[in-house]
């Protein structure tokens, strides 16, 4: 049993750090309604560091990286750009994120074609490598998100209002087009130091369903984002835990708990009525 604590502490404190910066982005994710946003960029990162392998560049580099994060601020700008609000909306946004995914995607399959490696490359970017993630990894993506995690609160004002009240924010004059770039430029960099680490499929479950969790109980913004830090870590904690215990692959079976654990929260919602959403 030590030897398996020992095994899990790295993936569970590589997990926490995930948790911290993706379940507080999913709650202005899923105010904003770009929901699908994250396997957007998750996937443009995937076609940057895919497209690397064309010059040999190792997917672990940071060369690789920066390939990677190159295409998720070109996924940025044209989210930027073509941002409409109120009677100007001609189509949802989410349109807009659906072809970028599609393309993104087909492009990656493309180039993996293309490269020896590209299959394998393909496989991680769903699945990650968590498993064996080493504490110098940790450690450089700490100090990233740390970073990230001092501008999203120096902005915080203007990001949350943009999230969280779309109206006021246009009728203070702001830029949003300019203001959603830096969002989803900070947003990206973020996922694309997750994905390699946990895989599309994870990234995406801890930045949506403990926001959804949250949104289903108070739209208090202090209490949105306590609930999902709280739920994010417990279901990643639970996650590895049974993935440990009964030798599961990790990123599939935190996937699944996640799931677990918003079907009964959904429950806990529908006996307790009083837990309106409405709620400060």
């Amino acid at each position: 049993m030590p030897e398996l604590l020992q095994l899990m502490i790295a993936p569970f404190v590589a997990s926490m750090v995930l948790v911290a910066m993706l379940s507080y982005l999913g709650v202005h994710i899923i105010a904003r309604g770009v929901i699908f946003v994250d396997l957007a960029l998750a996937q443009m990162a995937a076609l940057g560091a895919t497209f690397g392998l064309l010059f040999h560049v190792s997917t672990d580099s940071p060369l690789s990286y920066a390939f990677a994060l190159g295409f998720t601020t070109l996924g940025a700008l044209v989210f930027a750009i073509t941002r409409e609000g109120g009677e100007k909306r001609r189509v949802p946004q989410e349109a807009i994120i659906g072809i970028v995914y599609i393309v993104a995607t087909a492009a990656a399959l493309l180039v993996a074609d293309r490269t020896p490696a590209g299959g394998e490359a393909i496989k991680n970017v769903l699945v990650g490598s968590l498993l064996w993630v080493t504490w110098p990894v940790i450690g450089r993506m700490a100090l990233v998100y740390a970073a990230v995690g001092v501008l999203q609160w120096l902005l915080r004002k203007r990001f949350l209002t943009i999230s969280l009240d779309e109206p006021e924010a246009e009728s203070r004059g702001w830029n949003m087009r300019w203001w959603d770039f830096v969002f989803y430029l900070l947003f990206g960099v973020i996922i694309t130091l997750a994905v390699p680490l946990a895989g599309i499929l994870l990234v995406f479950t801890l930045l949506v369903v403990p926001a959804v969790i949250a949104f289903h109980f108070t739209r208090s913004t202090a209490r949105l984002i306590a609930i999902s830090w709280g739920v994010g870590a417990l279901a990643s904690a639970a996650g590895l835990g049974v993935s440990f215990r009964y030798d599961l692959p990790t990123g599939p079976l935190m996937v699944c708990m996640f799931g677990l654990v918003l079907v009964v929260a959904l429950t806990v919602r529908r006996v307790w009525p009083d837990a309106s959403p409405a709620g400060k």
